[in-house]
């Protein structure tokens, strides 16, 4: 089965409006950094422009190639994400006590990024497959269940509790949505909450986090609250029009890293409340037609993946503004499409090219 070539416009022009938006955002939050650091206030600029292009061309190609092709290869692909994500563990790249990259020379990249979209395509193919199963827990859950556990391990193990916490939720959305009982959902669930507890107070900057959050006094100075306080002065700033592209004031060393996962209140301080809300519009759109695109999918396997990249791209936004706003604890998760960053931008647009072949193919 090949696309038919009627992809859904709609997420094919929210998506690229966001990469090429982002290449103003990126330039105005990164430019006093950049200038600093690197000498050049365009030198973040011109690598996320280049990505962008890379990611559009990606986003293209991947539209064209038939969804169902992907199930010969998801068993290599996850071999090979298990392979880096192993890498990263013992010969990874550290930075802000994390280690979290690989770096081989010509290619430096976070390989949770690839594992993400790797488990979601290869537990989609794997629930597809045992939909008949999908009441035995040993038969229809348990094959998927030890991939999650896996992928998710070893994420939370560089350590990046916020992507392995949100995979495995993603993960079990799509459980769900395989027809799972629900007594196997209330012990996988109940079993995922607790032993996200454990990890989550188990590290001091972790707990230092949710305390920040619940408003302790003892986080009152750290850098966390710091950087929550300069993100909403960011908003607060940018009122209802905004102050103006280029013209913030907060990137300017008060937020520290502001055209990365902090991007979002940036932009909401030079294009104010309604440049947020339309990047929230434009991810609820995709929202939309995703759920469209899964609704009318030709197969089990074609439903579950689109209904999983929708979400993955959705949920990661909605966070990532939810957190810019104080509304959620601080993570590490970055705005899809709008935060800087080679690795997230690419695989996202891979995967809205698979979305847009699932769409092309939908039955009306």
């Amino acid at each position: 089965m090949k696309s038919s070539g009627n992809i859904d416009w709609y997420i094919a022009l929210v998506v690229t409006g966001l990469m090429l938006f982002s290449i103003t955002f990126v330039y105005s939050a990164s430019a006093t950094f950049a200038d600093v650091k690197f000498g050049s206030s365009e030198q973040l600029f011109y690598q996320h422009l280049i990505r962008v292009i890379i990611a559009l061309v990606i986003m293209i190609v991947m539209s064209r190639i038939d969804y169902h092709h992907l199930r010969e290869f998801t068993r290599p692909l996850m071999v090979v994400s298990l392979l880096l994500l192993l890498y990263v563990k013992f010969g990874g790249v550290a930075a802000k006590g994390a280690t979290r990259w690989v770096n081989f020379g010509f290619i430096s990249f976070q390989p949770s990024e690839l594992a993400k979209f790797a488990l979601l395509i290869h537990v989609s193919r794997l629930l597809a497959d045992k939909k008949e199963k999908i009441v035995n827990f040993k038969e229809g859950i348990l094959p998927p269940l030890i991939w999650i556990c896996i992928v998710c391990g070893l994420i939370a193990l560089q350590p990046n509790f916020s992507t392995s916490f949100v995979v495995f939720l993603l993960s079990l959305t799509l459980i769900i949505l395989a027809g799972a009982q629900k007594k196997h959902l209330l012990a996988l669930g109940a079993t995922g909450v607790i032993a996200g507890g454990i990890f989550a107070i188990g590290a001091e900057y972790r707990m230092k986090r949710l305390l920040a959050y619940f408003g302790s006094e003892q986080t009152a100075n750290s850098p966390v609250v710091y950087q929550l306080q300069q993100a909403l002065l960011a908003f607060g700033n940018g009122g209802f029009l905004g102050v103006g592209p280029g013209q913030s004031r907060q990137r300017d060393w008060f937020l520290p890293e502001p055209y990365g996962d902090f991007i979002f209140s940036i932009v909401g301080e030079e294009y104010g409340y309604l440049g947020v809300i339309l990047i929230l519009m434009g991810f609820g759109i995709v929202l939309w037609r995703g759920v469209v695109a899964a609704r009318f999918a030709p197969d089990t396997f074609g439903f579950l993946l689109a209904s999983g990249i929708t979400l993955t791209l959705c949920f990661y936004a909605f966070i990532n503004a939810g957190v810019n706003c104080g509304l959620l604890p601080t993570t590490g998760l970055p705005m899809p499409f709008v935060s800087y960053g080679g690795t997230s931008i690419l695989f996202s647009a891979a995967a809205v090219g698979i979305l847009l072949n699932i769409s092309g193919q939908r039955k009306m």
